[in-house]
């Protein structure tokens, strides 16, 4: 669980990820929600309709391919290959310095 909002170093998804802010239950029933009501008055199939929204949400938005192409994660691995890629990831990684700021103020007793 990292993002490059939280300034991690590399981030990799599986093809069969979900990225996105909620599922696609959820987000189908609040998004749609008068739509799916009004559909229900009158007399149509709502579980249809919701379920075809759910659809539409995983392909636009909690894809990782997505996620991807938007520079969220760094690349769609395949799982097979996953042990591969975090070992080079670690050894491009193995001579990182980070230069932290200077801290401001010390500890002092209270």
């Amino acid at each position: 669980m990292g993002s490059k909002q939280l300034h991690t170093d590399l981030n990799y998804a599986w093809p069969s990820a979900e990225i996105a802010v909620m599922g696609a239950s959820g987000a189908a029933a609040v998004l749609y929600a008068k739509e799916a009501k009004a559909k229900k008055e009158a007399g149509e199939d709502v579980k249809a309709f919701i379920a075809e929204k759910e659809e539409e949400y995983n392909e636009l938005f909690a894809n990782p391919y997505q996620a991807a192409k938007y520079g969220y994660i760094d690349d769609v691995i395949e799982p097979r290959n996953t042990r591969f890629r975090i070992c080079r990831a670690l050894a491009q990684l193995a001579t990182k310095r980070d230069a932290l700021p200077a801290k401001k103020h010390g500890n002092i007793p209270m």
